[in-house]
């Protein structure tokens, strides 16, 4: 099974990477750009069949090495 897994910042944090990105927007000539928030994308393909288990699991790797939970959010879903 397969988890899809959505990293963000939390409303309120700063995030200069998504700054960056929205001036350089700017500066292409692209208007209309009121604010950008940068984030993780990130697959993990787990051995795992039962749903349950696996969601234990993906919740683990999220909470121990993928999210700073003080600063970030995180999302996932299951597919296969």
């Amino acid at each position: 099974m397969k988890a899809r897994i959505r990293v963000t910042l939390k409303p309120g944090v700063l995030d200069p990477q998504g700054k960056a990105i929205q001036n350089a927007l700017g500066s292409l000539g692209f208007t209309g750009v009121n604010d950008v928030r940068q984030g993780k994308y990130i697959e993990v393909d787990l051995a795992e069949a039962d749903e349950a288990r696996v969601r234990e699991q993906v919740e683990r790797i999220c909470k121990e090495l993928l999210v700073n939970t003080v600063i970030e959010n995180y999302a996932y879903e299951l597919v296969g």
